[in-house]
């Protein structure tokens, strides 16, 4: 008597196998695509700000931007629409399209969702109008509820 699987039903589950694996082979080419369409990764940020909103929001916090082997320190104050609550986020993210510091400075802009309930992991994309953009992985903690149109403004400290 042979030990094993049948040949036929091996092949079923090989079969079921390859097809449940194949979506995931090309996420990593999935994700390369998605990183080379925000543009050339130029810098890394990391920003840590709070939220409070009753209806129309108000963001403010600080963060700081390695570029060319120097480290800048900025704050932050912006606002959102559609939001309830209050939140502490931490972000690390890249920056992209950056060639000039200068450009760094200004407003920016992102439609996102947030749910917060204790704590919460998100992404957001902030995109300015020199072109510079920032993909921006989040946590956060208090409680919130946006689908929201943000803005937020970027300032060099000293």
């Amino acid at each position: 008597m042979k030990k094993g699987l049948p040949p036929m039903l091996m092949s079923r589950r090989l079969s079921v196998i390859a097809l449940a694996l194949a979506p995931l082979v090309g996420l990593p080419c999935a994700a390369m695509a998605e990183e080379s369409s925000l543009g050339t990764p130029s810098g890394e940020v990391s920003m840590k700000f709070k939220s409070l909103d009753i209806g129309v929001g108000h963001t403010w916090g600080t963060g700081k931007l390695v570029f060319q082997h120097h480290t800048y320190r900025f704050k932050i104050e912006g606002g959102s629409l559609a939001a309830v609550g209050y939140a502490n986020i931490k972000g690390h993210g890249t920056v992209y399209n950056l060639n000039k510091v200068k450009d760094f400075e200004g407003s920016y802009a992102a439609v996102n969702g947030d749910v917060t309930a204790g704590t919460g992991i998100g992404a957001v994309l902030l995109n300015n109008p020199a072109g510079v953009r920032i993909r921006l992985d989040t946590s956060s903690s208090g409680g919130r509820l946006a689908a929201a149109a943000q803005g937020m403004k970027i300032t060099f400290t000293k």
